[in-house]
């Protein structure tokens, strides 16, 4: 099944409004909703199939808007194992910051109203923009986005799984369904595939590989504690392919390519 085509016309700044913590940098926000504490739940997002719930969390004087995911409110697919989507989420966080690439809003666990959980920063966005509202000047976004759910093998990215902040900045969002060990990419993001992965994507591809084979980061002990063995090593496989293939993947044949629905 084909995706839709994106549109040709991409929004203007101006069409969506800016949010105050966004002038926070990510480390700053990382901070914040990890000392944080939740006072208020706004409310539940029920068009999700796990339980997530839109929070205020207050830092001193920051007040942060963002989402937590409760452990005890996941649905994993058959194929995840219970209790380990909150993980990948923060997991997902730790990859993208480590790529240098900055795709995945600041997340942690920590404990909330209903246990521990992750809690991602909230991004403003307009909801009627997604992937396939977007033309060809985000490629270079877009290109970055699909070397990263390469990596973590990301089963589930959707059209509206990219939000697009005030200033043009796309970010990616749930991630729980990532890191497996056998084949799982699902994703929307297809029109590069075979073609050659930019240098510079390259170059932080190796970075990360070098991270985790010479375990040279602290958030590696957090993905041994994590991941099992097996999704450990077919991560590692997944980035020694990049970098020797030097192309963006296709889909493997294996199962269905794109996420249901796609938006």
């Amino acid at each position: 099944m084909n995706p839709p085509d994106r549109f040709s016309s991409p929004p203007t700044p101006d069409e969506h409004s800016g949010s105050p913590q966004r002038s926070l940098s990510i480390y700053e926000a990382e901070c914040a909703l990890a000392s944080g504490t939740i006072a208020d739940v706004q409310g539940v997002m029920r068009w999700g199939s796990n339980y997530a719930a839109l929070v205020s969390i207050y830092d001193g004087d920051k007040v942060l808007t963002a989402v937590y995911k409760p452990q005890r409110g996941e649905r994993s697919l058959w194929d995840f194992p219970d209790g380990t989507l909150c993980y990948r989420e923060v997991l997902a966080y730790h990859v993208s910051q480590a790529l240098g690439w900055e795709l995945v809003p600041a997340t942690v666990l920590r404990d909330g109203p209903h246990g521990i959980g992750s809690v991602q920063l909230f991004i403003e966005h307009d909801p009627a923009i997604n992937f396939f509202t977007l033309d060809d000047s985000f490629n270079d976004q877009l290109q970055r986005f699909a070397a990263f759910d390469a990596v973590i093998n990301n089963a589930d990215r959707k059209g509206g799984h990219l939000l697009l902040d005030a200033q043009n900045k796309l970010w990616g969002i749930d991630h729980g369904l990532a890191f497996h060990s056998a084949p799982k990419l699902r994703t929307v993001i297809w029109e590069f595939e075979r073609q050659p992965i930019p240098e510079p994507l390259l170059e932080s591809l190796a970075s990360l590989q070098n991270d985790i084979l010479c375990k040279a980061a602290p958030w590696i002990d957090l993905m041994q504690s994590w991941l099992s063995a097996n999704e450990i090593s077919a991560l590692v496989r997944r980035i020694e392919k990049l970098l020797t293939t030097r192309v963006f993947p296709s889909p493997s044949g294996h199962g269905p390519s794109y996420p249901w629905p796609p938006v």
